[in-house]
């Protein structure tokens, strides 16, 4: 199965309301545009990018004279696409790289940190993974049988250890092995925590300085947040509240196979101006997927025929 089939799969859910405007093709009437908006909004894109998206196609309609619903339909996909926010660079693919993942319980964090590190040593890339969720022993036991599957060292400690401390360790270990790729999980904040979310900038701060001090040179920290697609709008304010907090540099996007809220990507990237990074549409490591702004959009909206 190629990237898009298996991105359109994963967007199943998503893409049918939209099915429904254009596959069955009508005029374009007033009442599409009505549907059209509602249907983005349903879709969690939220109310300022849906009556945004609709209006500027509504002005291209007119300009070009396009009076079917299915000529509308590439026009969207080009449309939605402009609302991302493209990247100058990937911090699994540029390396070296410090990587430190956050989000609250249940994103889908320690899945991600396993699916990566798994990938990229399959390139043949020296990676290490550094276990800071400290509060629950699934997430240690979860990655290292995640390293043992990719080959992958698992740096842990025992549970209730400073979470600051793991990752200083880790890094040590990475200038012991040379690791140009560092993955740290780190223990789910509920994002309405200022303490909560103070301890987690202690942490980003000391291996930001560690990293600094690398053996080999400093190495740039990012600050991903993972985000449970299915959470719709609260996955926004997650969003809002760990980038004033940390300081995000990216996202990641989980679970889109499981909701009909494909939308909420859009509404997180063009509320914060971040790039997604990767999104997963899928249980399998390579249903964590590059993000592709077009071909998200083309996954989402679909591509004509009858599905």
């Amino acid at each position: 199965m190629g990237f898009f089939d298996s991105l359109s799969r994963g967007l199943e859910r998503s893409r049918e309301a939209l099915n429904q405007i254009f596959y069955f093709g009508g005029d374009v009437t007033e009442d599409f545009w009505e549907d059209l908006e509602d249907t983005l909004v349903m879709g969690d894109m939220g109310a300022d990018i849906a009556m945004q998206v609709t209006d500027d196609l509504r002005d291209m309609a007119a300009k070009r004279n396009l009076t079917s619903a299915r000529q509308l339909r590439e026009a969207l996909t080009d449309r939605l696409a402009e609302t991302f926010v493209s990247s100058e660079f990937d911090p699994f693919d540029d390396t070296p790289s410090v990587v430190l993942f956050v989000g609250i319980n249940g994103a889908g964090k320690t899945t991600t940190v396993g699916k990566i590190a798994s990938a990229a040593a399959h390139e043949g890339k020296n990676v290490i993974i550094g276990s800071a969720d400290t509060f629950r022993a699934a997430a240690i036991e979860q990655l290292d049988v995640w390293g043992k599957r990719a080959g992958v060292s698992v740096v842990k400690r025992d549970r209730g250890s400073d979470p600051a401390s793991v990752c200083y360790d880790v890094l040590d270990e990475a200038d012991k092995c040379g690791s140009e790729l560092v993955l740290i999980d780190t223990a789910g904040r509920l994002h309405t925590s200022a303490d909560l979310m103070r301890e987690l900038a202690k942490v980003v701060n000391v291996t930001r300085k560690r990293a600094a001090s690398a053996a080999a040179g400093p190495m740039p920290v990012r600050v991903v947040l993972v985000i449970d697609a299915a959470t719709g709008q609260n996955g926004l304010n997650q969003a809002l509240e760990f980038n004033e907090a940390l300081g995000l540099d990216g996202i990641i996007m989980t679970k889109l196979d499981g909701t009909a809220k494909g939308g909420i990507a859009m509404a997180v990237a063009s509320k914060l101006k971040l790039p997604i990074f990767r999104i997963g549409v899928g249980e399998q490591v390579e249903d964590l997927q590059r993000f592709d702004a077009h071909e998200f959009c083309r996954a989402l909206v679909g591509n004509g025929d009858k599905e």
